[in-house]
C-alpha cells in the first residue's frame, strides 16, 4: 500500500511539473460546469483565492477597481473562493457571489470554492505554488500575520503553501506564473505589475 502511494505521488507530481502553463487546467464553474483555463490565452490574469469574512475582504473593492481599469486591455481576475483560513468563506457558491456582487458589486470571473492547501488541493493551485513560492509578509499587518503564522509553525516561511485569503499570483500573455503577492502586499504594487504586463 505504500509502495502504491508513492508511486501515485510521484505520477501526480510528474504531471504538474509536466504542464508548463495556467492554459494546461481546467477549473470548475460556479455552476460546476468545467472550465478550460486556455479559454483566457493571451490576457494578463490575477488568480486569487478570496473570502467573505475576512479581514482582507474589502480588498475584493479594490480588485474591481483594478478590473474595471485594465479590463479593456486584456485582464481578467480569476477569483476562487477559499474555506481553509479560518472557515472565512462558508456558504455555497451561489451565496459567495451574492454577497460579493451585493457588496462589492464585482464583475469578474468567480470560480467553485476549491482548496488551494491539502491532499483535496485544487491541481491548479499546485501548478501556481510550485511556480511562485512565499514571498514574506509586508507592513504592519505582515508582522501581525507573521506572529499568527510563527505560532503554528516556526517554519512556515520555508514553505510554498498558500498562507491566507487573498494571495494573489500574476499571470502574463503566455500563460506563465510570473509573481505571487501575499495578502498583506499594498494593491497599488499588484497595480503596477498588472499594467507592466499590459
Amino acid at each position: 500500500m505504500k509502495r502504491f502511494l508513492l508511486l501515485l505521488m510521484s505520477v501526480f507530481a510528474l504531471t504538474i511539473s509536466a504542464q508548463n502553463s495556467v492554459y494546461d487546467f481546467k477549473v470548475a464553474d460556479l455552476e460546476e460546469n468545467t472550465v478550460s483555463l486556455d479559454a483566457y490565452k493571451g490576457k494578463v490574469l490575477l488568480i486569487v483565492n478570496t473570502a467573505t469574512k475576512c479581514g482582507f475582504t474589502p480588498q475584493y473593492k479594490e480588485l474591481q477597481e483594478i478590473y474595471e481599469k485594465y479590463q479593456a486591455l486584456g485582464f481578467e481576475v480569476l477569483d476562487f473562493p477559499c474555506n481553509q483560513f479560518g472557515q472565512q468563506a462558508p456558504g455555497s457558491n451561489e451565496e459567495i457571489h451574492k454577497f460579493c456582487t451585493d457588496n462589492y458589486e464585482t464583475t469578474f470571473p468567480q470560480f467553485s470554492k476549491i482548496d488551494v492547501n491539502g491532499e483535496n488541493e485544487s491541481p491548479l493551485f499546485t501548478f501556481l505554488k510550485a511556480k511562485q513560492g512565499f514571498k514574506g509578509f509586508k507592513g504592519e499587518r505582515g508582522q501581525m500575520m507573521d506572529q499568527m503564522m510563527k505560532r503554528n509553525d516556526p517554519d512556515y516561511a520555508q514553505k510554498s503553501d498558500i498562507k491566507w485569503n487573498f494571495t494573489k499570483f500574476l499571470i502574463n500573455k503566455n500563460g506563465e506564473v510570473i509573481a505571487r503577492f501575499e495578502p498583506t502586499e499594498d494593491m497599488a504594487v499588484v497595480e503596477q505589475m498588472v499594467k507592466a504586463q499590459l
